[in-house]
Parts: structure tokens; sequence; C-alpha cells
């Protein structure tokens, strides 16, 4: 049975889409492209854009579920609105459509493709590019950071007991500290005798 995902990194210049289906467990690169924003001069335009794109994508491959990249949250405020917005239509696209979608958090992304959650935009490429036997490198990376989402979206689903996010951050031990009476215990042959 196949299963179409559509994957969407979200941006208010630029903004990438990838159809990624899979077929027997098997993932296979439909489409992956951009909506290049910058040309359109008026913000709102640009997410009315984003909307009637989303939204045609939809109507013309009918994907299963919708996955995209959460917002990174960074110092300009401005700008994460921004690209919230973008996020947001695109999610009320695939809602209209009853289409089901799950959000994921970069780092769960990079951790997924490539093993790193600190990875950069060129390895998760890369990376991509051996697991999705696709020909042409895109010319905006934007566009495979798409594809990246949707693969992780097939990977978290098709083995939902293997939480990646939880390999992100390791977990620290707890330590007590030590009283030097019990250092000297588990350790007579490193503390020197003072005789006074």
């Amino acid at each position: 049975m196949e299963k179409i995902i559509l994957g969407i990194d979200p941006g208010t210049q630029i903004l990438g889409y990838s159809l990624l289906s899979v077929e027997d467990g098997k993932p296979s690169l439909m489409l992956m492209d951009v909506l290049y924003l910058k040309k359109i001069p008026e913000f709102n335009l640009r997410i009315r854009h984003i909307f009637d794109s989303t939204l045609r994508l939809i109507d013309m491959y009918h994907p299963d579920h919708l996955a995209i990249e959460a917002p990174f949250f960074g110092k300009n405020v401005q700008s994460m609105l921004k690209l919230g917005r973008a996020q947001g239509v695109a999610i009320a696209a695939a809602m209209s459509r009853d289409i089901p979608f799950t959000e994921y958090e970069p780092a769960t992304i990079k951790q997924t493709v490539t093993g790193n959650g600190n990875a950069s935009k060129e390895q998760v490429a890369s990376m991509l590019r051996a697991i999705i036997n696709y020909p042409d490198e895109p010319k905006y990376l934007d566009a495979t950071d798409a594809l990246a989402v949707a693969y992780t979206c097939h990977q978290i689903e098709s083995n939902p007991y293997a939480d990646i996010r939880s390999q992100l951050k390791p977990k620290k031990k707890k330590t007590r500290k030590q009283s030097w009476s019990e250092f000297v215990q588990q350790n007579p042959d490193k503390v020197l005798e003072l005789k006074v």
C-alpha cells in the first residue's frame, strides 16, 4: 500500500516542499522544489501564495500526511512570527482537505537523517541523496530540508517505538557529592598518611 507524505520547510522568502512516496516501506522521491517568494513584494500576498500552492499540491498528488518543520527560535522575533504564519497557512491548507499533519523540530529531523542533531544543511542533503537516490541536486537546500521532514515522518511513523527525540539530549547522570571520609574508605591507596 502506497503512502504519500508532503514535506514542507516553511519560509516567507523561500519555501521548500517535497512529496515522498512510501511503498512496502521503501521511500522514493516524487517531487522536490521550492516556492521562490522574494519577488512578491507584499507579505500578505506571499502568505496567500503559500496557501494556494500548498492546496494545489494537495489536490494534484493527494498526500496522506503533511510533515512540516517547526519554526526555529532565533533572536529576531519578527522573523519568527512571519515564519510561524507561513507554517500556519500551510497547515491550514492541509486541514481544509482533512489531511493530518505532524510538526518536527529541526534537531529531530537532522538526527533522523544523519544521526547528528547538529548536522549542517549540506550534510542532510548529502545523506538524503545516499538514502533516497535522486538524480539532481536542487538549487536551494530548502527543497532537501522539505524532503528531510517527509523522510523523518516516514521513519518515525514506521517505527513508533524508536523515539528519535530521546537521542538528541544525552541524559546527565545525577552524581552525589562524596564526603572526604567516603573517598578515603574507597581509595586507601591514594591517600597519604600524615604523621605529626
